[in-house]
């Protein structure tokens, strides 16, 4: 049986970081970690190659003598999923799909074959042993959730990793706390489920082995939602390991606020090699936290919260939505002085969108509000119900929101503070592509864009008086560049 996974192309989106991956040329930030996972599933004896529209075009050959094609997609994938939909049925290809877009919405797709829907490791051996026989089923669904201490090790050696800018490791999934605008505990539950660390010392091993250096993403949705086993086993291992092969990786990943009032964990991932972590910190408004369910960050000081965090090492990325009931004029500013406040560099500010299968999904149902489904990426200016907000008074206060904070100047500033205070454990690394990097940045930021006199600025006060912080500096500068690009381009659309 020879198989081909082909994973649909991103649009230009805020984490895409597509034009800051044009400095270092790379690709894309990260591989397609689900299809990988799929692929170490599927029988040993099968042909098996991938396709990542992110990174490389599908082409005719590509597809010759194929006999399944497996795809697997998010909701902000939609479009370039039917496309390739489109494109192997007229080639008379039987098509498995799979992931969070077909678990979701699989009724859009009839002209798929096989949807082997929610988590693959139990779906999955289901329908290939239904194929062995003869009598495959359309539809493959289940309630259960997969013990990921059965999970193999994903197939990395299906892709060139060079194309990439970060490798990518799933420790966990579930997530017990319920925010009624997220979709992650319809999709992988509330019950918290781990990997052994033998599993991960060994995903760890075999990206060395297969010769990576870099960025490595724990993807999980809530990494500390086990803070016992993670400081006893699991960072210990990790921090013995990478101790052993001399520091070959940094990690960054996603936690709640709370990881601010365990001071241990926080100084055993920075140990481990952890230098940033994504907050969902969603809104200043204590109002609009409870109104969402968020009550892990409601009635605590956020500020200080990201400031401690900022402390130990960790740069804390953050996400804001905007578009809450209880949201008021007031909101934009609110967001923008608590990031000053908070000196957070990336800063993601998003719409509210209803997916389905969430509470607030149901309620705006309930209340005959929703009007369309989500693009998936929540920075495009669109939302998927009627919001209390006049909808153009939201718009324009989010675009001047975004134009405000990621300024040249105003940018500039922040990454500055930020950095005065920021003290990683280890300085990341030297890398081939640093070279390059800098020097396309001197080119574009320095002499082609409009702020660059801020650039400058900005960079001589860090040759000057903080040379060792030099290569952050670039860095969040090409990100800058890369969110002002991202956004102008969706205002023009």
């Amino acid at each position: 049986m020879k198989v081909l996974l082909i994973y649909p192309k991103y649009p230009e989106t805020f984490w895409s970081f597509k034009y800051a991956l044009k400095f270092a040329s790379k690709k894309a930030t990260d591989p397609p970690l689900g299809l990988l996972a799929i692929a170490s599933i599927l029988p040993e004896e099968w042909e098996k190659n991938l396709i990542d529209l992110n990174v490389q075009k599908l082409k005719e050959k590509d597809l010759k003598g194929v006999d399944l094609v497996f795809i697997s997609a998010m909701s902000v994938q939609r479009e370039s999923a039917k496309e390739v939909i489109q494109k192997i049925k007229k080639k008379g290809i039987k098509i498995v799909a799979g992931g969070p877009l077909f678990t979701t919405d699989y009724e859009e797709f009839d002209e798929v074959d096989y949807l082997v829907l929610n988590e693959g490791e139990i779906t999955l051996p289901k329908f290939l042993e239904d194929l062995k026989n003869g009598c495959p089923k359309h539809l493959y669904t289940t309630k259960e959730f997969a013990d990921l201490e059965k999970t193999p090790i994903p197939s990395i050696e299906l892709i060139d990793m060079k194309k990439y800018m970060s490798m990518d490791i799933q420790y966990s999934r579930g997530c017990p706390f319920n925010c009624d605008f997220c979709d992650i505990t319809t999709l992988f539950g509330r019950k918290f489920r781990t990997k052994k660390v033998e599993q991960i010392i060994k995903e760890l091993e075999n990206l060395y082995k297969l010769g990576f250096r870099g960025s490595v993403f724990f993807v999980d949705d809530n990494f500390i939602g086990n803070k016992k086993v993670l400081k006893n086993e699991v960072l210990p291992a990790i921090i013995d390991w990478m101790e052993e092969k001399k520091y070959p990786f940094t990690f960054y990943t996603q936690a709640s606020i709370d990881l601010a009032d365990d001071e241990e964990l926080m100084r055993l991932m920075v140990l481990a090699g952890f230098n940033s972590v994504f907050v969902g910190i969603e809104s200043p408004n204590e109002e609009s936290l409870k109104e969402c369910n968020k009550f892990k960050n409601s009635g605590r000081d956020l500020v200080s919260s990201v400031r401690k965090i900022q402390s130990f090492g960790l740069e804390v990325m953050a996400g804001f939505i905007i578009g809450f009931d209880s949201d008021n004029h007031s909101i934009f500013n609110s967001i923008k002085e608590f990031i000053e406040k908070s000196k957070i560099v990336t800063a993601m500010i998003g719409i509210l969108n209803a997916p389905k299968g969430t509470r607030l999904y149901q309620k705006l149902k309930n209340e005959k509000r929703l009007i369309k489904d989500i693009s998936g990426d929540n920075t495009d200016f669109s939302t998927n119900f009627i919001t209390k907000m006049d909808y153009k008074s939201l718009i324009k206060g989010y675009k001047n929101l975004i134009n405000k904070i990621y300024s040249p100047k105003v940018y500039y500033k922040r990454v500055k503070e930020f950095l005065k205070n920021y003290k990683p454990l280890k300085n990341s690394p030297y890398r081939p592509y640093y070279i390059k990097a800098v020097l396309k940045s001197i080119w574009v930021l320095g002499i082609k864009e409009k702020g660059r006199s801020s650039f400058w600025k900005f960079i001589f006060e860090f040759l000057i008086k903080s040379p060792k912080k030099l290569p952050l500096a670039f860095t969040f500068a090409i990100y800058g560049y890369h969110f002002r690009r991202v956004f102008k381009n969706k205002y023009n659309s």
